[in-house]
């Protein structure tokens, strides 16, 4: 479960392995995202929930590695070009990793993702494109629990 604010809807969340960039986060997501309002005359301050997107796990891939890794296996990539846009996309992995990931790439291909993960010591998780996706409820694996 994860709340944050619609100025900038992102969170932390632990690094695991590089594999989560591809193949997600290996859990569900239950994202609430609210609006504040403070009121500094009264001293109080008002939050109202405008989003609780449930995301399932498989969803939960990066949006452009796997939406490229996607492409790339469309297009009958091998894998030196699987090994190349890996690395090309910075994934936190030596040479030996690189090539393990690409030859799993290969053999199970990934689901498109929807979250944007950021590098760095801890993923940076960032919900604008899950938000815009809710309202439509037509991407399968994503569900708004409002409205």
């Amino acid at each position: 479960m994860k709340t944050t604010r619609i100025t900038q809807p992102q969170s932390s969340c632990p690094f695991k392995n590089a594999n989560q960039k591809v193949y997600g986060l290996g859990y569900h997501l239950l994202v609430f995202v609210y609006e504040k309002t403070d009121d500094p005359t009264a001293s109080t301050s008002t939050i109202q929930f405008s989003h609780a997107v449930f995301v399932a796990k498989e969803k939960t891939a990066d949006y452009q590695t796997t939406k490229g890794l996607l492409g790339i296996l469309e297009r009958e990539g091998n894998l030196d070009d699987i090994i190349a846009f890996l690395e090309e996309r910075n994934l936190p992995l030596d040479e030996i990793e690189r090539r393990k990931l690409a030859k799993e790439i290969i053999a199970n291909s990934p689901v498109q993702g929807y979250l944007t993960i950021s590098n760095a010591l801890q993923w940076r998780l960032q919900y604008s494109r899950i938000l815009q996706l809710d309202t439509s409820g037509e991407t399968s694996g994503i569900e708004n629990l409002i409205g």
